[in-house]
């Protein structure tokens, strides 16, 4: 069985998925990534080759999030695409006239505008955490609750208090007011919810045409205090779309498999057993021009394997040269 592997280090969890060639779900693993991608992505193939049909074979892998290219060096990726790519191709793969998607990861948040398939417009938070799953996450542990109960929790609310939403430490501190003032757990979990969402529409979503059918997708999708909040807001029931706290993944996987089937080329995947080597990654500030870019390396047995991170491609092609032997 021809297998197409999607792999999403993201900076909070990474997730792996498995499709086959009708592009269904075989396997999937969805792992914290405690600041350790390289680790965790090894990790994560050793337990795929554990999950996966015994048959398989694996003919294609994509990675993406913010770890894509470490991960990409790893495993010996056929494709590396943005989150912004990845996750439109997951839409649309499940809900083809989508017009917007909307993200909410565990320390960003994005929103894609597409029309007729094709995105048009997008816009990324990667500044604040205020809306993102860490946050609810640390305000759920505050609170003393699980955070698979802070959605059913908020549910309950009747009077939801409003909260500041649009930075961290004055929506915790303006919380922790309304505690003091007696407001119920529900109510104020619920104001967060309003809370989070408007910080989303008045930041991400500023000046974008939010048009139905709009896909949420992410971890924070679990949440169903979020979700009602944004159906509120926004006057349309939003789709959520099947194994969508892993649609990063399995976007890299259709990619990889469009890839594939497209050039007719066998996989450069190094193999599951990847999961054994021993790699190093350090990084340095390039002082070739005035822009002081911090350059990321990846070495296996002392081998420079690939560098990345600039505005321009210098040490990226002088990896290149060094693995084929070439004077740098």
């Amino acid at each position: 069985m021809d297998i197409y592997l999607g792999i999403d280090v993201g900076s909070v969890t990474t997730k792996l998925a498995a499709l086959d060639r009708e592009a269904n779900l075989v396997a999937s693993l969805y792992i914290r990534t405690q600041g350790k991608p390289v680790l965790m992505v090894q990790a994560g193939l050793k337990d795929m080759a554990q999950r996966l049909p015994p048959d398989s074979r694996i003919a294609g892998v994509g990675t993406t999030g913010s770890a894509r290219y470490l991960a990409g060096v790893i495993t010996g990726a056929d494709v590396v695409k943005n989150e912004i790519t990845a996750h439109a191709v997951a839409a649309l793969h499940y809900v083809p006239q989508v017009q917007t998607v909307m993200e909410i990861g565990g320390q960003d948040s994005k929103i894609i505008i597409l029309r007729e398939g094709v995105a048009v417009d997008f816009a990324m938070n990667t500044v604040c955490a205020a809306g993102t799953g860490s946050f609810l996450d640390q305000q759920a542990s505050r609170l003393g609750i699980k955070i698979e109960d802070f959605g059913p929790t908020a549910l309950k609310s009747h009077t939801p208090v409003r909260i500041a939403g649009r930075c961290t430490v004055f929506a915790e501190s303006d919380m922790v007011h309304k505690q003091q003032m007696g407001h119920g757990l529900e109510d104020i979990l619920y104001g967060l919810c309003e809370a989070m969402v408007r910080n989303y529409i008045n930041n991400i979503g500023m000046g974008k045409e939010i048009l139905p059918p709009v896909v949420f997708q992410g971890g924070v999708a679990f949440n169903q205090g979020i979700v009602r909040a944004f159906e509120k807001e926004l006057g349309t029931k939003l789709i959520i779309p099947p194994h969508h706290e892993l649609m990063g993944a399995i976007g890299a996987a259709l990619l990889a498999q469009e890839e594939m089937e497209d050039a007719h080329k066998a996989t450069k995947f190094k193999g599951l057993g990847v999961s054994e080597s021993l790699y190093e990654t350090t990084s340095f500030d390039c002082k070739a021009c005035a822009n002081i870019c911090e350059i990321a390396t990846i070495k296996a047995d002392g081998q420079v394997l690939a560098r990345w991170g600039g505005r321009c491609d210098m040490w990226e092609r002088a990896a290149e040269k060094k693995r084929e032997g070439a004077p740098t």
